[in-house]
């Protein structure tokens, strides 16, 4: 992480607050000796602002830049909707949330581990190539995308276990066969889109998968399902990088969502991945959603478990 992504404030009353981050580290610095012992921590490097131009109008950052300088100039948090909000550090926040993704993707390049997780906010996969939404500034997974293939690497699967569609992220890259984007979320939900039968267009065809859920739904019904999707997809398309937008309000007793998982259905999901993916593929996951402090803590832990190759904690 890096410390701008805690100051990106939104106010203790607003769901994607700043207890987020140490909740989740408070969590992880208490799965001792496990962890520390297989943990490589790194502080996220913030990216340059001009990666945005990667994935959004110029019109959308310069209102961001316009909200930034407002918020800056009289100290306090502008609203760009009824619940995407900038602060005065904001526009740092997004530059280290993107940066912390990347700099996980780099740790993965460079051989220095095989896997990932980035605790960034705010979270990114609601914002569309013109929209702010949905708590979200920019897309931190779909910039990455796009920086990941600068650096060479064609092909990225893009998988999204938030409750919420990432209709951003699938927006970006709806009509483009390079991005893979595969995502489970409860439906209907917000924000509204993420049916079966929205699977990209154009050229972009049959690379979007989405996987609508029910209210109510288990953890053993999402792990199967899990599987044979994840095995669908890769019978056609295969990745030379994996980006998962992580969000836990899928997880039970989560405030925006009314789906019943446990940490340890996300633990079994990512080993799935981590099974199906062969060894030279990197795997990074990064923050999205999720409204329970202690519950996303136990969700990341669980995850980090899982790419650690460790069993879950509960």
């Amino acid at each position: 992480m890096h410390e701008d992504c805690a100051l990106h404030d939104t106010g203790w009353r607003h769901p994607e607050h700043q207890g987020r981050l140490p909740a989740i580290i408070n969590a992880l610095y208490k799965d001792t000796p496990d962890l520390q012992e297989v943990v490589l921590q790194v502080a996220g490097k913030p990216v340059d602002e001009d990666v945005f131009s990667l994935t959004h109008s110029a019109q959308m950052i310069e209102m961001l830049a316009l909200a930034r300088e407002q918020a800056k100039r009289t100290g306090n948090i502008v609203a760009l909707d009824s619940e995407t909000l900038v602060s005065p550090v904001s526009w740092d926040a997004m530059r280290a949330a993107v940066g912390c993704v990347m700099t996980a993707c780099t740790a993965v390049l460079n051989g220095d581990a095989r896997s990932g997780f980035a605790l960034a906010r705010p979270p990114g996969h609601h914002a569309t190539p013109t929209r702010s939404m949905g708590f979200c500034l920019v897309n931190n997974v779909a910039i990455t995308a796009r920086l990941l293939q600068q650096r060479g690497l064609g092909r990225i699967l893009i998988v999204d276990w938030d409750v919420h569609h990432g209709n951003g992220t699938q927006d970006i890259f709806y009509s483009d066969p390079s991005v893979y984007f595969m995502s489970f979320h409860q439906y209907p939900w917000y924000p509204g889109t993420g049916a079966r039968s929205e699977t990209g267009e154009g050229a972009g065809e049959d690379t979007t998968r989405n996987v609508p859920l029910e209210a109510g739904t288990t953890g053993s019904y999402f792990r199967d399902l899990f599987q044979r999707e994840l095995d669908a997809v890769l019978q056609s398309f295969r990745p030379e990088f994996v980006l998962v937008s992580a969000g836990f309000d899928c997880l039970r007793d989560d405030p925006l969502g009314q789906l019943l998982l446990e940490p340890e259905d996300l633990h079994a999901a990512t080993t799935y991945l981590m099974s199906a993916i062969p060894a030279d593929v990197g795997i990074v996951h990064t923050l999205e959603g999720g409204y329970n402090p202690p519950r996303v803590g136990a969700g990341v832990v669980d995850v980090v478990r899982a790419l650690a190759g460790l069993p879950p904690k509960s």
